[in-house]
């Protein structure tokens, strides 16, 4: 017999309303260690459907709203401040969803407007960077990494800070690849062009003698079929997408923010501007269940 509080004071429970009250201790219990709200994603477009694609394998439980901006895309080939600008204005439209917690899936973004969000955000934020950084310093054998992104990626400096704090005796070489976007875009998932262009961007890289390459870009997953072609197994992929869902699978533990072990996840997606045919890539190539696409006006659209 075990006894419990009651208004009129201690009371015993009889074996049957024993287990009825730990059952009812034991659902409130988890009630208050879970967190029903959803995970809010952002990207400058539809490329980090590939975070998406990790977190729904990895986090089946857990509902998850998706905001592409799709009406000032891409963020690669714009200035560090309009990147931080644009970042600061998605997340509040995530706010308003009321999500629990904030993934940047955009490399462009993670590396010039992380610092900002995570000191004015009141929910915790994951970026993409830190991840795939910490995966590829795992990796490496020679301690030679190399890393692929868009010029705003490169530019920015963010995975050799990241992977010389985790390693300073790391050796990088790091290559803006900014024609492999639009290709993965157009749906030239498997062409030629594609293969030349993959050959040509990181055969210097393979030649330099690196053994881990991080997709420094949440679109270049799509394409990791054809850069494994190329690299012919001697080199080991670090996938930015799947090891920032790792990272928000850790947090949502830490923090205790997991929804209920009985929930059914949901996806949403949200577009600043009508989705393209990319879309349908998307779909086809990451096999995600997408409904109807919401439309969301952005406070500063794209000047054409």
């Amino acid at each position: 017999m075990i006894k419990v509080a009651h208004a009129s004071g201690l009371r015993t429970l009889t074996n049957a309303s024993q287990r009825l009250a730990l059952l009812y201790l034991h659902r409130h219990v988890l009630r208050c260690m879970s967190d029903p709200r959803p995970i809010g994603v952002f990207d400058s477009g539809i490329g980090g459907l590939t975070v998406v694609k990790a977190l729904c394998d990895l986090l089946p439980t857990e509902n998850i709203f998706y905001l592409g901006d799709t009406a000032r895309v891409p963020y690669g080939s714009k200035s560090a401040s309009t990147v931080e600008r644009y970042s600061i204005e998605m997340t509040d439209m995530l706010l308003g969803e009321d999500v629990k917690a904030v993934v940047i899936a955009c490399n462009s973004a993670s590396a010039v407007a992380l610092p900002k969000l995570e000191e004015t955000l009141p929910v915790p934020v994951v970026g993409v960077i830190k991840p795939g950084a910490q995966a590829a310093v795992a990796a490496t054998r020679n301690r030679h990494v190399g890393v692929i992104g868009t010029r705003a990626t490169i530019k920015s400096g963010a995975y050799e800070r990241e992977l010389g704090a985790l390693n300073p005796s790391i050796r990088i070489s790091v290559r803006a690849c900014p024609l492999l976007v639009p290709l993965i875009e157009e749906g030239w998932i498997n062409d030629e062009l594609t293969d030349r262009a993959i050959a040509r961007y990181l055969g210097p890289l393979t030649h330099d003698g690196i053994d881990t390459l991080v997709l420094g870009c949440t679109h270049y997953p799509l394409v990791a079929d054809a850069i494994c072609r190329f690299l012919a197994g001697k080199v080991k992929l670090v996938d930015s997408a799947h090891n920032c869902a790792k990272a928000v699978e850790q947090l949502l533990n830490r923090q205790s923010l997991q929804a209920p072990r009985d929930h059914q996840g949901r996806l949403q997606v949200a577009l600043t501007d009508a989705p393209d045919t990319f879309l349908g890539v998307a779909r086809r190539t990451l096999q995600l269940e997408i409904g109807e696409v919401q439309l969301r006006e952005v406070l500063n659209p794209a000047k054409v």
